[in-house]
């Protein structure tokens, strides 16, 4: 399977804060997937976009992108679209001159039927100012001038995070869309699990500014589980069941663990996870393992 991106030991600091944004991360993302990049606000997920699209350099490490580095010439541009965080419009500019400026900036890969097809299926008027549309529209409207780039890379850094739900529903919906007509591979960062679960087949999950799990999303719950019975101590479960969250009463331990074999205990009552259980405790790993290393405790990883 090729790999669209590929980072290794890759970090930032940002010298204003001395602090790292990113480290240690080390990922492959396949081509031809809808990947979902989720974690807590400040997990690092804008960084490692920044660094696939080239707008800022690591500090350490490595980031291939499309087999070369970002930024590497406009070839390499022109295959990589990107909607940051605000998704950007220019508020005194009309959504046709939008257009006019997304062929300027792309002569050699502009789809100009494809954008104005995408303006008029969404029912926008061209003479419109994009500082007179909603929020939903505004996204939209970024996410026209990102895909008739043609790219065969698409970033999306929380596209949906400030908008209401049925404009993220429409959002995605268009999303959906355009894969399935394109077939362009995704990146979409979010820390809106539900958002993830409708339209991503593989996922990343990032926390504390280092990568805590990736993989293909069915693989991923299908080798995951939730165990609920008596209150035992997890550390005398088999070697082959990796404990990733617990919680425990008086009487009873209910359990989330990795294992790739069956589990044969008839004391466990098992069941299978959602994407929101899985997220939820891989990030309450990190948080618990970051707690630990600050208070001088040992933790593995």
């Amino acid at each position: 399977m090729i790999n669209i991106i590929e980072t290794n030991d890759l970090g930032k600091k940002y010298n204003r804060d001395r602090r790292w944004a990113l480290q240690h991360c080390t990922v492959e993302i396949p081509a031809g997937k809808v990947v979902g990049l989720v974690g807590p606000n400040g997990a690092g997920k804008s960084t490692l976009l920044n660094l696939a699209v080239g707008l800022i350099a690591p500090t350490s490490g490595d980031i291939i992108v499309l087999g070369n580095h970002p930024g590497d010439g406009p070839s390499h541009l022109a295959r990589v679209g990107f909607v940051a965080q605000d998704t950007p419009t220019y508020s005194g500019l009309s959504i046709a001159n939008h257009l006019r400026m997304g062929e300027w900036l792309n002569p050699t890969s502009w789809d100009s039927d494809l954008a104005h097809h995408r303006i008029r299926k969404l029912g926008f008027d061209p003479r419109k100012k994009a500082g007179s549309l909603s929020g939903g529209q505004r996204a939209q409207l970024a996410l026209t001038l990102a895909i008739a780039k043609r790219p065969e890379l698409l970033l999306l850094d929380e596209p949906v995070a400030s908008l209401d739900p049925l404009a993220r529903r429409e959002f995605l919906q268009s999303l959906m869309e355009i894969v399935a007509e394109h077939g362009v591979t995704v990146v979409l960062s979010s820390h809106l699990v539900a958002d993830l679960e409708r339209v991503c087949d593989y996922l990343v999950i990032l926390v504390s500014s280092q990568i805590q799990l990736a993989g293909d999303v069915g693989t991923l719950l299908a080798s995951h589980y939730r165990l609920s019975g008596p209150r035992r101590d997890p550390r005398n479960l088999p070697a082959s069941q990796v404990v990733i969250g617990q919680s425990h009463t008086d009487k009873q331990s209910n359990l989330l663990i990795r294992t790739n074999e069956p589990v044969l205990d008839p004391a466990w009552v098992v069941r299978p996870v959602t994407l929101d259980d899985l997220v939820l405790a891989y990030m309450g790993r990190a948080r618990d393992g970051d707690r630990a290393i600050s208070q001088g405790l040992s933790v593995v990883r």
